[in-house]
């Protein structure tokens, strides 16, 4: 074969297949696309050359005949500044792009300042063919991007309950019952007075957490506080401030992220509260941050880089062709640490 009739890059075209196995271009296009206008022969000795040259079609070709963009996307109605701090989404992201960069696909995350626009962002998509998928995530109750993408026909896999997934592929952890182990856990140690620092109300997975909190305290007769944030650090700090300065402050604080829980420990040291002597300490979604205070912060964790795999694993299911389904990936379990103890 000849050297000068390879593209620039050096890549195997089908010039290359066509003049090795003494056919004509055309004739390639067929067999290599499955088409008909070739005897089974023919194809099967264009397939074979192209075997041993070790064609390839090219990621541009490729998506143009299967119209597809190799992508999926991720819209977030956050603030950007807080996205760095939080170490859910991190991970996330990284779980994602490990199972995606096996596939040669990418992941289009687009930021945006409100639902409305997370909305707006879903239907351009659509409009434009600029994804394949959708990653969806911080679902509410009758959310309107879930609607849309399900009237749409948009692939797409919720990252939530499924109880707000309105009848679209999810993938869940179990939030309600490990909000139930946590609380149970600081009543068999004594304690009475638990508060909550909740995230954001609005949130499906939140309201999933307060209600189970709730109904935990509730039933086992001890006092329940919930106090809301919007998951940042210095919402936690206030949070803390609040329930550590109330006439009877709790023994211990469950927290909806490792970010808040560190800070509401730092606040406790600022104001002399020992920790876990005067409260105990709850952190959600174990992190390396809970490893690396002091005291070590009892937390519910679970692998969150596996979860953002495989959520795109069965984006990729969806894509495919399969049919919808519910997908429970762990109930997150306490990891019992130093910040936790018997109230004095």
């Amino acid at each position: 074969m000849s050297s000068s009739r390879r593209g620039s890059t050096g890549r195997v075209t089908i010039n290359d297949i066509a003049e090795r196995a003494g056919v004509s271009i055309g004739a390639v296009s067929f067999a290599l696309n499955g088409r008909k206008g070739v005897s089974e022969s023919t194809r099967a000795r264009i397939l074979m050359v192209a075997d041993e040259l070790g064609w390839a079609p090219s990621n541009a070709a490729r998506s143009l005949a299967e119209a597809r963009t190799e992508t999926f996307g991720l819209v977030l109605a956050r603030d950007p500044r807080n996205l760095g701090v939080e170490s859910f989404y991190m991970e996330f992201f990284a779980g994602l792009e490990v199972e995606l960069s096996r596939r040669g696909y990418s992941l289009l995350l687009q930021v945006v300042a409100s639902p409305a626009d997370a909305l707006a962002t879903l239907h351009k998509w659509h409009r434009t063919r600029r994804v394949d998928g959708v990653i969806l995530t911080d679902l509410t109750v009758g959310d309107a991007c879930a609607a849309f993408v399900r009237e749409s026909g948009m692939p797409a896999v919720v990252v939530g309950d499924p109880s707000v997934a309105q009848g679209l592929t999810c993938v869940w952890t179990d939030d309600d019952s490990s909000m139930r182990e946590a609380v149970r856990h600081l009543a068999e140690l004594g304690h009475r007075r638990i508060a909550r620092v909740s995230g954001l109300g609005g949130l499906a997975h939140t309201s999933i957490r307060d209600n189970a909190f709730a109904d935990e305290t509730q039933a086992l007769g001890i006092s329940g506080v919930m106090l809301r944030t919007d998951y940042t650090p210095i919402e936690g700090e206030r949070a803390t401030r609040a329930a550590l300065g109330a006439p009877e402050p709790p023994t211990a604080i469950i927290y909806d992220n490792d970010v808040m829980a560190v800070a509401g420990l730092t606040v406790a040291m600022e104001l002399g509260v020992d920790v876990p002597s005067d409260v105990s300490i709850i952190a959600w979604d174990d992190s390396v941050l809970c490893e690396h205070t002091f005291p070590k912060l009892t937390a519910l964790s679970h692998d969150v880089v596996e979860f953002g795999s495989h959520a795109a694993r069965r984006l990729f299911d969806v894509v495919e062709g399969g049919s919808p389904g519910s997908f429970l990936d762990s109930t997150p379990r306490l990891v019992v640490r130093g910040s936790t103890k018997s109230p004095r």
